[in-house]
């Protein structure tokens, strides 16, 4: 297996889904594993987690089938992390139906060299507290990006300013964003955030693509426009991770590569939400891909306008 460019910790899960067409119960799920799979077409990705002996050892072939490195996953004693969620019928609503914690509840990331010199990190959603921890242990000065949602706004919002504060990248959704900086628009949700450290923040907006800030620059990509949306779970995640393994490949960092790679996340979700787990994200040819990126373009070009 080629070496890991890229570390991702996060949860490994078993999700059962509903929405107005079908029901999947207990199939491959967690913000970990969306990202890897969706990174893995541009870097090495290796993840960071915890399951129960109950997990499938169909999921975890499935995964080292992707080219995923699992060697950080530790297995124990218990439960593996389950959400069960349900969808609206316009599938941008959902209801949270079950959330049991079981081995994740305990999680406690263990990074051993080599892996704690990967020149790429990506936090997933996970409590601040531990993302810290991931920060402390890392050696060299990767790359780093972060997640959060609005339950660590809530409960841990001095632990979640301090990574914050010492991320390269920070990744959040549009009422997130609000929530956390009590601004109105995203764009001042954004200088209130850069202001606290990050050089580059994310608002991701669902359906509505995805917005890029820095202190001197902003960029906008538009969501793929599909006719049929089967399960968005897993799509903010996969949008991370394609964005994290496209910078992980080429290891540029300026705001040009920043605003390709958030074009890489948004086509990479495109096809997340086309079936349910990873029955699409596993089988993407190259060809797809850049057919993707060209209709992104044809979105976004027009000719200039004279007045």
């Amino acid at each position: 297996m080629t070496s890991p460019q890229l570390l991702i910790v996060g949860s490994i899960g078993l999700d059962t889904i509903e929405t107005p067409r079908a029901t999947m119960e207990r199939i491959l799920g967690g913000a970990a594993v969306f990202a890897s799979c969706a990174a893995r077409y541009f870097a090495s990705p290796a993840v960071v987690g915890v399951v129960g002996d109950d997990f499938p050892p169909e999921h975890e072939a499935r995964l080292r089938d992707q080219g995923v490195d699992l060697t950080c996953v530790e297995k124990k004693p218990g439960k593996t992390f389950f959400w069960h969620g349900r969808y609206e019928d316009d599938m941008n609503n959902r209801v949270t139906l079950d959330t049991q914690l079981g081995v994740f509840g305990e999680f406690t990331p263990r990074i051993d060299p080599p892996y704690d010199r990967i020149t790429t990190v990506f936090l997933a959603n996970i409590h601040p507290q531990l993302q810290l921890d991931v920060l402390d242990a890392m050696r060299g000065n990767p790359l780093t990006a972060a997640d959060s949602m609005n339950l660590w706004i809530r409960t841990t919002p001095d632990l979640l300013n301090q990574v914050i504060q010492r991320v390269g990248i920070f990744f959040v959704n549009d009422e997130e964003a609000r929530m956390l900086t009590r601004r109105q628009t995203i764009r001042s949700a954004a200088d209130a955030l850069l202001s606290m450290g990050p050089r580059l923040v994310v608002i991701k907006r669902g359906d509505a693509g995805a917005a890029l800030f820095t202190r001197e620059s902003e960029f906008f990509v538009p969501a793929v426009p599909l006719r049929q949306v089967v399960d968005p779970t897993g799509a903010g995640d996969t949008f991370a991770g394609g964005m994290m393994g496209y910078l992980a490949r080429t290891g540029n960092h300026s705001f040009p590569a920043m605003k390709q790679a958030a074009v890489i996340g948004t086509v990479m979700a495109s096809f997340c939400v086309e079936d349910f787990s990873l029955n699409r994200l596993a089988h993407i040819e190259k060809r797809a891909i850049e057919e993707r990126i060209q209709q992104i373009r044809d979105l976004c070009g027009f000719d200039t306008i004279e007045l």
